[in-house]
């Protein structure tokens, strides 16, 4: 799936000149958490969130530190901050620049730069700039939700389980070679061998589950005691 598959396209949005109190409002009145800012012509100038509203002279709860604390931080970012909880306007408090994404994205990296940035809604935009819509954690929750579970195939032969299982465990760099350790029978996955954590044996059960044709699926790794005890210590 991508960008286009799940994103919001009617967004609120503001202008550059729209006055902080009328931000606040919207994100009140309209239960959203950000609102992306534009120009006349729809081109993604920068976006506001909650986070940027926090810190507001307003609220007595502009950043504080210690003289000393201020030796230590350039003038550019204290300059910054004054704006931010001075500022009147969507300008002045706006994040930018600002992370976006294309169309035709994939979910996955929308995803990876989410996480990455450490941010909670991605922007869409087109070749231009001009925002297209809003990538939210909740939309990626809610295409999961109505993203239909794969109909068990069933009557596979247990050679077939076992080869499409094996083939997505090379794909994984945790798995390692586990050509002996799956054994399946009448379409039931036994897992054997030795792993390296609760974890790694978790993900083998998950993709012997996932697999087509899988009936159940029995567990019988083990997992070494980090401290192997000594006789006689």
């Amino acid at each position: 799936m991508r960008a286009a598959d799940v994103m919001t396209k009617d967004v609120f949005t503001v202008r550059s000149d729209t006055r902080v109190s009328a931000i606040a409002k919207l994100l009140l009145e309209q239960q959203i958490s950000a609102v992306p800012v534009v120009d006349d012509k729809g081109q993604l100038l920068g976006i506001i969130s909650e986070g940027d509203l926090l810190h507001r002279k307003e609220l007595g709860t502009e950043r504080r530190r210690g003289r000393w604390l201020d030796f230590f931080v350039d003038n550019m970012r204290l300059a910054d901050e004054y704006v931010r909880a001075h500022g009147t306007k969507a300008e002045d408090v706006m994040s930018r620049p600002v992370i976006s994404a294309k169309a035709d994205t994939p979910l996955g990296e929308i995803v990876h730069l989410m996480e990455k940035n450490r941010i909670k809604r991605m922007p869409i935009v087109d070749g231009s700039g001009k925002l297209l819509g809003l990538v939210t954690r909740s939309n990626l929750v809610r295409a999961l939700a109505l993203t239909p579970s794969a109909e068990r195939v069933t009557g596979l032969e247990d050679l077939k389980i076992r080869d499409l299982l094996l083939a997505e465990l090379r794909r994984q760099p945790w798995a390692g070679n586990r050509d002996s350790d799956i054994v399946v029978k009448d379409g039931v996955v036994h897992v054997w061998g030795t792993v390296g954590s609760q974890e790694e044996s978790q993900a083998l059960v998950t993709a012997a589950k996932a697999t087509p044709g899988v009936n159940r699926v029995c567990n019988h790794t083990a997992v070494p005691h980090p401290y192997p005890y000594v006789f006689g210590s």
